[in-house]
């Protein structure tokens, strides 16, 4: 991508719209980085000031390009749709996202992950979710008195802003507001065909039934009698 460079205080400032870090470690930490990312996009598809993003850059400070994370999802609300290179903040009326998602792989490291953490407490994140599907585990941490404090119990949680609810039992899910389990692309492919099938399915069933009520108003005809009549 091309670099977005900023003029401040007579100096071009350069924001490179990718870090060279590469989106996922493994097909595992991808395919839930692009399952949450690409639910999230479906629940608020209707709502034009929602922005869902996912491995992108957020630059917190301007002229500051290196405070910048690039979290595996983030959702900002009061923020247009729209393709962006970056997400600068004071590009964006000041609004840092909201709610931010972390996927691990098993080359995170703890000294990394706390760094991550500062940042998004540091810079106006409300929730915080880390999700570990290697070790089958999650952990979320919402805004309080001393800033982004613990979720005492993952299970069954409920994110006060997307209102989503998470279930790390033997397995680990993530659910709409509606109950439905946010399913990965094959899943959503599958059930589309499945649908489409059991559409048709009605529509034989339907045209059959028509058929057969056709035949039998023609041979009432022939016996003289009305089907039509009251």
């Amino acid at each position: 991508m091309t670099p977005a460079i900023a003029e401040t205080s007579g100096e071009s400032v350069v924001y490179p719209d990718s870090d060279g870090q590469p989106m996922a470690d493994n097909t595992l930490q991808f395919e839930w980085i692009t399952t949450i990312k690409g639910n999230l996009d479906l629940l608020y598809a209707d709502r034009a000031d929602v922005f869902v993003a996912g491995d992108h850059l957020i630059y917190a400070v301007e002229g500051q390009p290196t405070v910048r994370q690039a979290p595996d999802v983030y959702v900002a609300f009061g923020r247009p749709k729209g393709h962006r290179g970056s997400y600068k903040v004071w590009e964006e009326d000041g609004v840092f996202p909201q709610v931010v998602f972390e996927v691990l792989s098993p080359g995170n490291r703890k000294k990394e992950m706390a760094r991550k953490f500062l940042f998004y407490q540091g810079h106006g994140a409300r929730e915080y979710y880390v999700i570990d599907p290697d070790r089958g585990r999650m952990r979320g941490s919402v805004t309080g008195a001393a800033g982004l404090e613990d979720v005492p119990d993952m299970n069954g949680w409920v994110s006060p802003r997307l209102g989503i609810r998470f279930e790390c039992g033997t397995d680990l899910n993530v659910y709409y507001p509606d109950g439905r389990r946010f399913l990965t692309f094959v899943e959503l492919g599958q059930l589309q065909a499945e649908t489409a099938r059991r559409l048709e399915r009605e529509q034989q069933q339907t045209s059959l039934a028509r058929q057969r009520a056709d035949r039998l108003a023609a041979k009432l005809r022939e016996l003289g009698v009305d089907p039509d009549a009251p």
